[in-house]
């Protein structure tokens, strides 16, 4: 049986685990993400790769990491939390491991993770959009029963389309993208502004944070939500109308036969994808008239990325 190592690189963590053909992970081990030092982190994913081959035969590497990888899945053409430029990152792991490596974006190794072994494995076509609705809005296209990664690698940054005019500022430098109003940090900071600003409808979130706007966590506000806290839910339901008016313009220009919603707020369930699903069937072009894609929650978690990453490599 032909395993591979997948790392997922993230911001407080990377993982590892060694994967089968099946997509079944069959050793783990993980470690405190080095901040944002590059030689550390690469020195990380060395020591995890070499901790599971030793008990294992592994063929090859993949490493999902957030940023623009190029054509060729080897170099780290910019990231935006990591002070990667240009990096030769396949290359250097390579050599350090003795190993082939193949570097993908993590959206990209997250959405084929779920189109070959989550969500997606069951699909009719071989068209499949992955958002992924964490700390930002990330993603991944399959089209054809191929990653969609375009003339030069870094196809899918679906959280940095523009939205609003002039809007609010984005990580990216730009204003009125997708991302500062559909992201985990979004539903954050529009729930800690009411909280700070004395609203009483959310004194609920509030109070279980212990009385302070800045320990507002999405986990926390999701956990109310399920309690039936109103707030907290109407909260989760203008998130699922943006992530809807994005996911609608993104199927109009894709046409995929089934939309992956991941990342950790995807954890709300229908909280979030039930007015998602709503928005999204008002605002899509021809509504009535065309064939409307199914929209799923992801099945794999946070293993989504480290299982595509090996199955990348593997192949």
């Amino acid at each position: 049986m032909t395993l591979s190592i997948g790392i997922d690189i993230g911001g407080t963590k990377i993982a590892g685990g060694v994967v089968d053909a099946d997509g079944v992970v069959l050793a783990r081990h993980r470690v405190e993400s080095p901040a944002s030092d590059a030689e550390a982190i690469e020195t990380a994913v060395v020591e995890i790769v070499t901790r599971l081959s030793a008990d294992h035969d592994v063929a090859a590497v993949g490493v999902g990491a957030a940023g623009f990888i190029d054509a060729a899945r080897s170099t780290v053409l910019f990231a935006p939390n990591i002070a990667w430029r240009n990096e030769p990152l396949g290359t250097d792991l390579g050599g350090r491991l003795g190993l082939p490596v193949v570097i993908e974006n993590d959206g990209n190794a997250a959405a084929w993770g779920e189109f070959v072994y989550g969500a997606g494995r069951d699909l009719d076509s071989d068209d499949m959009l992955l958002v992924s609705v964490g700390t930002g809005v990330g993603g991944g296209i399959v089209a054809g029963g191929e990653l969609r990664r375009g003339a030069f690698g870094v196809a899918g940054e679906i959280g940095h389309i523009r939205m609003v005019h002039q809007g609010r500022l984005c990580g990216c430098g730009n204003r009125g993208c997708w991302e500062p109003y559909a992201s985990g940090s979004a539903l954050v900071r529009n729930v800690r502004e009411e909280a700070a600003a004395g609203s009483l409808i959310a004194r609920p979130v509030l109070d279980r944070a212990g009385g302070d706007p800045d320990a507002i966590t999405g986990p926390l506000v999701t956990e109310l939500a399920a309690e039936g806290d109103r707030f907290a839910r109407e909260q989760l339901a203008e998130l699922g109308r943006w992530l809807g008016e994005g996911i609608a313009s993104l199927v109009a220009v894709l046409d995929p036969g089934l939309v992956v919603v991941g990342g950790g707020v995807s954890a709300a369930g229908d909280l979030l994808l039930d007015p998602l699903r709503e928005t999204f069937s008002h605002a899509l072009t021809g509504r009535g008239f065309r064939p409307m894609p199914d929209i799923r929650g992801a099945e794999l978690g946070n293993d989504a990325g480290m299982i595509g990453a090996a199955d990348l490599a593997r192949r």
